[in-house]
C-alpha cells in the first residue's frame, strides 16, 4: 500500500511556534485521556490520519500506518483516510474529519463557526479530546515535514519549493521554538486562557 504523502504548504517559525503552544496542554490532555478514556481510539487514529492528509507528512503517514494496523484498520480505509477519501468515515464522525482537515487546512486557526459546529456535535468534553488529537498531530506534523522533505532529498526526490537550507533550519529550530513556547503555555495555564485559535 502506497502512503506516500507530499506537504501543501510550506510553514513557517511562526506556525511551529503556535503549534508547540497547543501541542503542550494537548499532550496532557491526552495522557490524561488515557487514564480515563471517553472517544475510541479508533477515532482518535482516524482524526490524525485526517490531520496527516491535509499536511502530508510522510514520516507521521508511515508512523500512522502501522498504529492503524495495529488498530485493526483495513489497508483500504488507511488509504482512503490518507488520500481524502469518506468511503470508510463511519457517519458520527464526518464532523469531527472535515473539522480535523479544516483545522489543518487554517494552519491551526479554524474559523469560529466551523469550531462552535464541532463542539455542539460531541460536547465540550469529548470534542476537548478529539481536539487534543488534531493539535498533538498538527505539531507531530510541522516538526516530521522538514524530516521527510530531508529524507526525501537523499532519495533524488526533493521535495518542490524546499531547499536543503530550509529542511536542516526547521529541524535544528525545532527544540529551541519548542522551549520558547512554554513560558507562553504556563501563562495560558495560569490565566485559563484558551487553548485554541480561532478566525472569524
Amino acid at each position: 500500500m502506497d502512503t506516500t504523502l507530499k506537504p501543501k504548504e510550506r510553514f513557517t517559525l511562526i506556525d511551529l511556534y503556535w503549534s508547540a503552544v497547543w501541542m503542550m496542554p494537548a499532550m496532557i490532555g491526552l495522557i490524561r485521556h488515557a487514564i480515563r478514556p471517553r472517544v475510541s481510539k479508533k477515532t482518535i487514529e482516524r482524526l490524525m490520519l485526517a490531520v496527516t492528509e491535509v499536511n502530508g507528512c510522510e514520516v507521521c503517514s508511515f508512523a500512522h500506518t502501522k498504529m492503524a494496523l495495529k488498530q485493526g484498520f483495513t489497508k483500504e480505509e488507511i488509504h482512503a483516510m490518507l488520500t481524502a477519501s469518506g468511503e470508510f468515515i463511519p457517519k458520527e464522525e464526518a464532523v469531527a474529519i472535515f473539522f480535523a482537515q479544516h483545522y489543518a487546512e487554517s494552519k491551526g486557526t479554524p474559523a469560529k463557526e466551523s469550531y462552535e459546529r464541532f463542539i455542539a456535535t460531541y460536547g465540550k468534553k469529548n470534542g476537548r479530546v478529539m481536539r487534543h488529537a488534531i493539535q498533538m498531530m498538527m505539531y507531530a506534523n510541522l516538526t516530521g515535514l522538514p524530516i521527510s522533505a530531508l529524507a526525501a532529498r537523499f532519495k533524488k526526490r526533493p521535495y518542490p519549493e524546499s531547499s536543503f537550507g530550509y529542511e536542516l533550519f526547521m529541524i535544528l529550530s525545532t527544540p529551541l521554538i519548542t522551549i520558547l513556547a512554554l513560558p507562553h503555555v504556563l501563562l495560558n495555564m495560569l490565566f485559563f486562557r484558551p487553548t485554541i485559535r480561532l478566525s472569524k
